[in-house]
């Protein structure tokens, strides 16, 4: 769904892509979100996730961080985190992961100016992505890829980063777009 708001002096389109966990591709509602993220190139993503399970949602959330996107992250439900007793340190979440992070109830709208005011912030300034650091061997091996991946020049629009770790997970898609590139 795709919908535009004057925000602030802003002419802003806003893309609502499918709610996904992943980029896995395992199916076409991830390959499409995927898709759409790295080749497009937004200005910003606002990345909503229900923060009453916020452990399964951190995994896209990753995965957004190591395509280099500019990221907000909303924590939606934040109301119904607190009734199961999940306390967030919001101000500790954004640090550790180098993005804006925005509490949100959006069935009664909290929080929607907020995610808007942050994802401007993120489009006008496009701060620096964190780089994300895994345990050595991995880093180690994602190294690695990555060099061979540049090294090759393989014209791909997806970060070198990011398809080393896609590969080392055996994204099918990925490693069929890498060997089909590398033929040529």
């Amino acid at each position: 769904a795709e919908g535009n708001l004057i925000f602030e002096g802003y002419d802003i389109t806003v893309i609502d892509l499918p709610g996904i966990y992943s980029f896995s591709t395992f199916s076409m509602e991830e390959l499409v979100s995927r898709d759409y993220v790295a080749l497009e190139k937004p200005d910003a993503v606002i990345n909503v996730v229900d923060a009453s399970v916020l452990e399964r949602n951190l995994f896209i959330t990753l995965q957004l961080l190591e395509m280099e996107e500019p990221l907000v992250l909303v924590l939606n439900q934040v109301d119904v985190a607190k009734s199961k007793g999940i306390l967030i340190d919001k101000d500790k979440l954004s640090q550790t992961l180098g993005v804006p992070v925005v509490f949100a109830t959006a069935t009664r709208g909290e929080g929607v100016y907020e995610a808007v005011k942050e994802a401007v912030k993120v489009a006008t300034h496009k701060p620096k992505p964190k780089h994300l650091k895994y345990h050595r061997d991995l880093e180690e091996n994602i190294e690695k890829l990555q060099h061979i991946i540049e090294k090759e020049n393989l014209y791909l629009q997806y970060p070198s980063r990011w398809l080393a770790i896609k590969l080392l997970e055996g994204d099918s898609e990925i490693t069929k777009l890498v060997a089909i590139k590398s033929k040529t």
